[in-house]
């Protein structure tokens, strides 16, 4: 640092070469300052550029996250509307099953109630043709 002299006094003034030293030394003094703030500058200037590079890539993370929330939310929407449509499909091929089976059922039981008025027909029918063949020959032991 410089140090504030007292300048001894010659015959037309201060003395030179104290004053010349002084000067000198207040000049060095002046040139490290000097660098030392170029250097401060290039150190300001190098981390504002990476402030910047920094700043973008916060930007370009951001964007990217906002995008990824946007396809996951469609991601969820499409699954969404996909497992609606399967779950719609599902209750339309169930419904439709059953009332198969239900049609099948009637037509099961109906061809059964069909049946059984056959079987009560015929055997109604068979036994009249038995009663008639035993008046047959009932009506022969009668005549002999």
């Amino acid at each position: 640092m410089i140090s504030v002299e007292k300048f001894n006094n010659s015959l037309m003034g201060y003395d030179k070469a104290q004053v010349n030293a002084f000067v000198s030394e207040v000049t060095k003094e002046y040139e490290n300052m000097l660098n030392k703030l170029k250097e401060k500058d290039a150190n300001i200037q190098e981390l504002q550029k990476q402030l910047s590079k920094y700043e973008n890539l916060e930007s370009t993370l951001n964007k990217t996250i906002l995008a990824a929330e946007e396809v996951s939310n469609n991601m969820r929407s499409v699954a969404r509307s996909e497992s609606k449509s399967i779950l719609d499909e599902a209750r339309k091929n169930a419904s439709r099953i059953l009332n198969d089976a239900l049609m099948k059922a009637e037509k099961a039981q109906s061809d059964a109630d069909m049946l059984k008025r056959r079987i009560i027909n015929f055997k109604r029918r068979f036994r009249q043709a038995v009663e008639s063949e035993l008046d047959v020959i009932d009506s022969i032991d009668e005549n002999y």
